[in-house]
Formats: C-alpha cells, sequence, structure tokens
C-alpha cells in the first residue's frame, strides 16, 4: 500500500511554490496509505536539465521540511512560473527495503533522470527483470521491486530509438512496451526529460483515479480526450490530477475518471488519451504497434472536502468513531421500507435484486474477507443462515487462496473489503470467479476493483474513512450484510415478525449508539487504569464473538497492546490458564441467547481472581457483577441480538482510541500498517 500522486497544469501560470504546495497536500490527503517516507520530482528551470527529485524517510512533514532545506541551500527559485508544468509525489508503505531515501519514491532510470516512476502495489517478477537488466550494464542503487520500472522504461526507449531510426517512438509506446513485461498488481505514474510537460498512468489491480478541473467557463466546448496521433491544440486551460485515492483530489476538483485495469492514461497538451493495453497485440506487432484509443465519460464526486477534514477532533479515528450514527443513516438510507397499512416492512438492495433468486437457490454462502471486514462478516453470519436457511462459511482470504479451498458454481462468495483493492481478497474473488461461483461485493469504495468484478453488489457508504484502524465502516458492513440477510430472506410469513423487529431496530439502531458515545469518558478513565498493562483478553460469543476478535483488534494495532478475542466457549480449553489476579479481561456479556453462559464465565473468571470488565445490557449490572466481583460493569443500550454488536463495539473503539492517546502513539498512523492491504 502507497500513495501516488500527480499533478499538471496546463496553458495555466503556476509558479514553483505553488506547484510544490499541490504536490505536498495531495501526499498528506493520501498519508494513510502509508508514512514511513515519500518523495515528489518537479522540474529544473530548463527542460535541457534533468528533474528535480527529493526523497526523504519519515512522514510527509519530514519530506517538506528536507525540500525547502535544500531549496535554501541551492538558491532555487520558488517564484518561478510554469505555463505548463507535470509533477508527481509519492507517499510509501516499505515492502521490498527499509525506508530510507535510496528506496523511495520516485524511482529513477539512473543519472540524470531520464525516466521517473512511481509506483503502488508490488511487481512480482522483479528480479528476473532485475538480472535481464544487470546483464545490459545497469547498476541498481535500491532494494525496491519499483527500480527495474524506470529501468525498463529507458532500456526500452534506447532501444527502440536504435531500431527506429528517424521515426520516433511516443511516450505511451514505451510504457505499453514496459507494461507487457511487468507482471504483479500496479498503479504506475510515469515522468521524463525525454517527454517534457507529460505524465502516463497505467494500472493493473491498484487502485488509480483521473481528475480535471477547468479553468475557464467555455473550456468544456473543447474536446478533453484526444487520440494520441492527434494531440488536442486547442490551448483550454486545465489542472490535471492522477491520485489513488478520491480524498487528493476532492478540494481541486469533483469531475473524475476512475482509470481501469489495463488502460494506459496519456495527459498532453491539456488534454488526455486513454490506450487499452493488450500484451497479446504487442507480441505479434512489435514495439511500435499502438492499441487504439477509448473515450471515457467523466463521472461526479459524491464527496465533500468537510468529510476528509479532521473538524473539531483531534485525530481522525475519534472523528469517524463519531460520526457513526450518521454513517448508519446514510448507510440504511432509501434500502429500509416502513411500509404501510397493507405492505410489510421491507428491505430494498439494488445492486442485488436481480440476483435475489441465484442467492436463494446456492447450495451454501461462502463470506470472504481479512481483518476487520472478516469480523463484520463473522457478526453477521448468525443472523444470515437464520433468515436465509442456506449454510454459510467463513473464509480468511489468504487462508482460502492457500489451501485451494472448495468453491463450488452453486456457491454464492460474498467478498467484503472497505477499500475493495485488498490484495489477498481480489486473488480469493480471481479464484471464485474461476470456479463459477456468484460472486457478490460488498464495499465502502464505488469503482473499485472488487465493485467492478463481482456480479452484485452492495455500496456500504460510510462516507471517506481516513484512520487506519476502521470503525465506522465495521458498523456499517454489519448493518449492510443484516441488510442483506432480510433480502434473502425473502418475505416467508414464519419469519415476519422477526424481520419487522429487526427493521424497526435498525431504524432506531442511530440513537442507540449516540447513547453509547456518552460512554467516552467512562472508557477514557478505564483507559487509565490499563495504560500501563501489557495484555487484554477479551471473551464473547454468539454474535458477540466477532466484537472480542475486533474489539482486541482494535487495541493491538492502534494502542500496540497486545490483546486477544476468544470465544468464550472454548475458556476451558486452553485460554483459562491465562487467568490471574494481574490480568485484565474484557467480559461481553449483554442479555441474549448466550447471556447465562456468558454469566457462568464470569463466574469461573472470577473464581480465578481475574480483573473482570463486564459488558452488560443497561439494567443487568447487578446480574453480571456477582456482589461487586468486577473492576468495572459498561452498561449498554438493549437492541436486536443481530445488531447487538454494532452497539457493543462502540466503547472498545473508544478504548483503543484513549488507550492509544495515553500511551502516546499516533493513532492515525499506528505502526508498520496501513490503511489498505493492497499487497500479499
Amino acid at each position: 500500500m502507497c500513495g501516488i500522486f500527480a499533478y499538471l497544469n496546463c496553458n495555466v501560470k503556476r509558479e514553483r511554490s505553488y506547484i510544490l504546495q499541490v504536490l505536498f497536500n495531495g501526499l498528506r490527503r493520501l498519508e494513510y496509505r502509508g508514512y514511513d517516507s515519500a518523495g515528489i520530482s518537479i522540474d529544473s528551470s530548463s527542460v535541457s536539465l534533468p528533474p528535480l527529485v527529493f526523497r526523504k524517510e519519515g512522514n510527509i512533514e519530514s519530506l517538506v521540511k528536507s525540500v525547502y532545506q535544500e531549496v535554501d541551500a541551492t538558491d532555487l527559485n520558488l517564484e518561478e512560473s510554469f505555463l505548463t508544468h507535470a509533477g508527481i509525489a509519492h507517499t510509501r508503505w516499505a515492502t521490498h527495503g527499509e525506508p530510507a531515501p535510496r528506496n523511495s519514491h520516485p524511482q529513477s532510470s539512473g543519472a540524470g533522470n531520464e525516466f521517473l516512476v512511481v509506483h503502488n502495489g508490488v511487481i512480482t517478477n522483479y528480479e528476473v527483470l532485475k538480472q535481464t537488466l544487470i546483464r545490459h550494464g545497469f547498476s541498481f542503487e535500491s532494494d525496491t521491486d519499483t527500480e527495474v520500472i524506470p529501468k525498463l522504461a529507458k532500456y526500452v526507449f534506447d532501444k527502440s530509438n536504435e531500431d527506429s531510426g528517424d521515426m520516433a517512438v511516443t511516450f505511451s509506446q514505451v510504457v505499453l512496451e514496459v507494461m507487457r513485461h511487468l507482471e504483479g498488481a500496479y498503479a504506475l505514474i510515469f515522468k521524463s526529460r525525454h517527454y517534457p510537460n507529460e505524465l502516463i498512468a497505467c494500472k493493473r489491480g491498484s487502485p488509480l483515479l483521473l481528475g480535471v478541473k477547468e479553468l475557464r467557463e467555455d473550456s468544456s466546448k473543447g474536446s478533453l480526450f484526444h487520440d494520441d496521433k492527434y494531440p488536442s491544440q486547442n490551448g483550454n486551460p486545465r489542472e490535471l490530477f492522477l491520485s489513488s485515492d478520491a480524498n487528493a483530489l476532492v478540494e481541486h476538483t469533483r469531475k473524475v475518471l476512475v482509470i481501469e485495469d489495463g488502460e494506459v492514461v496519456h495527459l498532453k497538451d491539456g488534454g488526455v488519451s486513454i490506450l487499452k493495453f493488450d500484451g497479446d497485440k504487442g507480441k505479434r506487432g512489435g514495439l511500435l504497434s499502438r492499441p487504439a484509443s477509448v473515450q471515457r465519460a467523466l463521472s461526479v464526486l459524491e464527496m465533500e472536502v468537510e468529510q476528509i477534514n479532521k473538524g473539531n477532533y483531534e485525530h481522525y479515528m475519534q472523528k469517524e468513531i463519531h460520526e457513526q450514527p450518521e454513517s448508519l443513516t446514510t448507510t440504511m438510507r432509501g434500502r429500509l421500507i416502513r411500509g404501510g397499512t397493507c405492505k410489510a416492512k421491507t428491505v430494498l438492495l439494488g445492486g442485488l435484486k436481480d440476483h435475489l433468486k441465484t442467492i436463494r437457490r446456492s447450495r451454501r454462502i461462502v463470506f470472504i474477507g481479512c481483518g476487520t471486514s472478516y469480523n463484520a462478516a463473522l457478526a453477521a453470519r448468525p443472523i444470515l443462515e437464520e433468515l436465509s436457511g442456506i449454510p454459510v462459511t467463513m473464509e480468511i482470504a489468504s487462508d482460502l487462496l492457500d489451501r485451494q479451498g472448495p468453491i463450488y458454481r452453486e456457491d454464492t462468495a460474498v467478498f467484503v473489503s472497505q477499500s475493495g483493492e485488498t490484495a489477498d481478497t481480489l486473488h480469493a474473488l480471481e479464484y471464485a470467479l474461476q470456479n463459477g461461483a456468484l460472486c457478490v461485493g460488498i464495499t465502502n469504495t464505488v469503482g473499485s476493483v472488487i465493485a467492478r468484478k463481482t456480479h452484485c453488489g452492495v455500496h456500504i457508504n460510510a462516507g471517506a474513512e481516513i484512520g487506519v484502524a476502521s470503525t465506522k465502516a465495521y458498523t456499517s458492513q454489519i448493518v449492510v450484510m443484516a441488510m442483506l440477510a432480510l433480502a434473502i430472506g425473502g418475505d416467508a410469513i414464519s419469519n415476519q415478525a422477526r424481520r419487522e423487529a429487526i427493521i424497526d431496530c435498525l431504524f432506531d439502531l442511530p440513537n442507540k449508539v449516540r447513547e453509547v458515545l456518552k460512554l467516552d469518558q467512562e472508557m477514557k478513565d478505564l483507559a487509565k487504569l490499563l495504560i500501563a498493562e501489557q495484555s487484554l483478553l477479551m471473551f464473547g460469543r454468539g454474535y458477540n464473538y466477532a466484537t472480542a476478535l475486533e474489539g482486541s483488534l482494535k487495541v493491538k494495532e492502534v494502542a500496540l497492546m497486545h490483546s486477544e478475542g476468544i470465544l468464550a466457549g472454548e475458556m476451558k480449553h486452553g485460554p483459562l490458564a491465562l487467568v490471574d489476579e494481574s490480568l485484565p479481561i474484557v467480559v461481553i456479556a449483554t442479555h441474549d441467547a448466550c447471556f447465562s453462559k456468558q454469566q457462568s464465565v464470569i463466574q469461573q473468571l472470577h473464581a480465578r481472581k481475574g480483573r473482570l470488565i463486564v459488558m452488560c445490557s443497561r439494567g443487568d449490572a447487578a446480574a453480571v457483577s456477582l456482589g461487586g466481583a468486577c473492576s468495572r460493569v459498561i452498561e449498554v443500550p438493549q437492541v436486536e441480538d443481530c445488531l447487538q454488536p454494532v452497539v457493543n463495539i462502540v466503547p472498545l473503539q473508544l478504548l483503543a482510541y484513549h488507550l492509544t492517546v495515553l500511551r502516546g502513539y499516533n493513532v492515525d498512523q499506528p505502526r508498520n500498517l496501513a490503511k489498505s492491504v493492497t499487497t500479499e
């Protein structure tokens, strides 16, 4: 996972200082995607001079400080204006090589920076390419897989100019030939001193968007898209942006194009040409063969700048925890139907309506996800089994692939991913498609790979989530899967009362979450008691086994404290050996079918002097405290059992947040983690 960003101004004067700020701000919006090192490239004062490259380990502010120090040392003129200028930027989450300037991007073709590349993804055959390039005289400075790409571009450029004589090779031809040799997942942006004021972007698997900002009222009359052979010369003033994520575009423009896999997007003369990469055609036709250009319509971002700002909150995670009443409302808007006097309450999921009959005929439903998304699916499994009567199995995406577990044509495979680009989940999707299963996507990202490649799906519509630790996306995922269960369950008379009770509870769920958020100070006080602890156990069962897993994951990933979620029914099969008077233990014992069993768990833990923190339904404190044996009782509102995980996770999110802040760690950028894992 990395963030890539580019900015090209065409026929509008921009000072170097302005260009730098656009690039820096773009990286700030993408920093949740990686923050161990960063870099940018801008032009020198003359196109005859190599582009300038700045790279630095650490966060974006470390890069900004380093750039301005270098500017001062070299007397670079920040007030110099450019009518047209192309700059690229990158923020890194290390996969190949430690965080260091030499491993940061942009990666270069060598002395003179003839070709520069920023990259998100992994090149799986880079070792073979590297050895081939070494045999052709190239030397390597970094440990990255990315460095082979600009060096390969230089090799292709030099070789093609030797072979083609007077016929100059185009930038897009160079990139198409480079793509033909690359294996793996990637989003790439190329900059070259041989093609000044041009940029080329391409992708396979990793996300990439183009943003377009018109700077003159009548500029819409001119063409944006053009054929690469006949570039546009209309002179319209425009700013063009490339980004891994819409977050970095929304403050500039809402007109975007989601770049598809295999597309090569060439920005030149203020216009855009899109070529469709065809590896086989390149092999048959040679280097100078050229695929046909395509034109696609721009779409409008349904996002506001306010969504990606912290507002009055100290951190994004804090903001996103407190946004959950609104995100849940948005998730359900237009999908819950109360019905009238003659009409039953029901759910309408437009993305699934044409496939519901097929899903109901499935032999089984397979939930596939990773991390928090897997936990959300686990929380929803019982209600789906109850209402549909279809067996539901759970698969961690990487494990499914490692085992090559059986997926059948009669199966429905549900892929749960907040970003829609999680690498293991994408590979599992390809595997399920090959095996003929009906594939359903549940994501928070319109236009993501999972949203495009599945047969049908649901957008959870939780809004932008910047904090690395997922909060509001998790609760919205559970709600969407509960609605999925209602939709699949149909209108069986035997389940009507149960379905209507769940729908009524869904309507009131945002208010219940608002009530839980009032526990903020109580959870901060609890965090103060736990600040010096080394470990924390969480026991749950039934619907709330997933709550124990997700709560412990939150503590683990942001507070950097060992925490384990345990199925309470397994307590006596090993975990009980860990219990003593020094170990804090959270037991989730809200009032559902497992309540009496959790009371028994509390008694057994108390008998072994465990330090108990019990979460219970409002009014049940006396029933779970065993005459004051618990060190803390957390009371939450009672809702329908299948939706209780949405309510119960909120105090644990608050606990993880306050533990992290009190322990002095970066809550939005936890150590070694990034928002979405696009590498295996």
